[in-house]
C-alpha cells in the first residue's frame, strides 16, 4: 500500500504556473499557457488521483486466505485417524527426543491442519490458534504497525516459512505466514492430496470470545475483515480468498468448530457414513465430531465460493 501511495503524482507536479512555463504541465501533455478548460481538467485529473492516492494508503492489507488452524489433542493417533477418515493425508510431522510434538494434517496445497498433543493435563484440548497465509508479509506487518497494532518479528521457523504472530484483544493468538520456496509446504506441493478427500477447502474457523462488541471492532476496523452476513459473528477476510472466521461465545460447553464446503451435502454425508463416521445432518449442514468433540461441519458451496 505504501508503495502505490509514493507512486502518485503530488500536487507540486501538476501546479499550474503563469508566464507560459511548462516544466510542471509536460506530465500532463499541454504545452505552453493552457486554457481555461484544460486547467480545469488538469485540476478534476489532480482531485481524482489525489483521491486515490488516499484510498489505497487507507485500505486493508489482504490476506491470501486461512493457512491452517491448530488443535490441542488429547490423542494424537486417534485424531490423525479421524481425519484420515475424512479423507486427509498426514503430509509431514516433528519430533523431539523421539516423541511426536506436531504433526501436519493437508487439505490442499495451502491449507493444513495441525495437531499437537496434549502434555500436561492443566492444556486445554481444542482450537490453538488460526494461521493465516499472506503474500507480502513485510507489508502486512509495517501495516499492522501503522495501525497501532503489536505483531512480532517476523521469523523463518521450523518448517521453514517466514512468520508473525499477533493477538488479539483478549489475548487470543493469531499466525501469519508467507510460504517460502524450498520449506516443507511448498516442497509438499501436489502430494499428500488424498483422493478420497470429502473437501478440498477449509472455509472457516470459529474463534472463541467473550466480548463481541470488542472483538468485532478489532476485526473490522483493525484488521480490516467484513460482515458476511447480517449476525455480525461471521466476518469475511480481507481479499479475494472468500473464506471467513466466526466469532462465536465463549462457554463452558463451547466446542471448537471448523467449516469446509462441499458441493453436495447429502453425497458428503453418505461419504461419512462408509467411512465408519457418524454424521449428522442440522441447519441444511453435515456435521460430526472428532475424538475431541471438536464440531466439523460440511456446509454446502456458495457461489462466491473457490472450490
Amino acid at each position: 500500500m505504501e508503495s502505490a501511495t509514493r507512486a502518485m503524482p503530488t500536487l507540486s507536479t501538476f501546479l499550474l504556473q503563469s508566464g507560459g512555463r511548462t516544466s510542471q504541465l509536460a506530465l500532463a501533455g499541454i504545452e505552453g499557457r493552457p486554457t481555461h478548460v484544460q486547467r480545469r481538467t488538469i485540476t478534476a485529473t489532480l482531485v481524482l488521483l489525489l483521491a486515490a492516492a488516499h484510498a489505497l494508503s487507507g485500505q486493508s492489507p489482504e490476506l491470501a486466505g486461512i493457512a491452517h488452524v491448530a488443535f490441542r489433542v488429547a490423542d494424537l493417533e486417534k485424531s490423525r485417524q479421524f481425519y484420515e477418515q475424512l479423507g486427509f493425508e498426514k503430509a509431514f510431522e516433528f519430533d523431539d527426543a523421539g516423541k511426536v510434538t506436531q504433526q501436519f494434517i493437508k487439505v490442499n496445497n495451502h491449507q493444513f491442519i495441525e495437531l499437537y498433543p496434549r502434555t500436561q493435563e492443566s492444556q486445554l484440548l481444542g482450537l490453538m490458534h488460526v494461521c493465516f497465509e499472506v503474500a507480502d508479509i513485510g507489508s502486512l506487518r509495517g501495516a499492522y504497525i501503522k495501525q497501532r497494532l503489536a505483531p512480532t518479528e517476523t521469523r523463518k521457523f521450523r518448517a521453514g516459512n517466514l512468520l508473525f504472530v499477533l493477538h488479539d484483544p483478549e489475548g487470543q493468538l493469531m499466525e501469519y505466514t508467507q510460504y517460502l520456496p524450498g520449506s516443507l509446504h511448498a516442497s509438499d506441493r501436489g502430494k499428500h492430496l488424498g483422493e478420497n478427500r470429502v473437501s478440498e477447502h477449509l472455509q472457516a474457523a470459529a474463534i472463541p470470545i467473550k466480548d463481541l462488541a470488542l472483538e468485532r471492532t478489532f476485526y473490522v476496523n483493525k484488521l480490516g475483515f467484513s460482515d458476511r452476513g447480517s449476525t455480525g459473528t461471521e466476518l469475511r477476510l480481507p481479499g479475494n480468498s472468500g473464506e471467513e472466521i466466526e466469532l462465536r461465545l465463549a462457554a463452558p460447553s463451547a466446542k471448537s468448530q471448523i467449516v469446509f464446503s462441499v458441493s453436495d451435502v447429502k453425497i458428503t454425508a453418505e461419504a461419512l457414513r462408509r467411512s465408519g463416521l457418524a454424521p449428522y445432518v442440522e441447519q441444511g449442514e453435515v456435521r460430526v465430531r472428532d475424538p475431541d468433540r471438536t464440531l466439523v461441519v460440511f456446509r454446502s458451496r456458495r457461489n462466491d465460493q473457490k472450490p
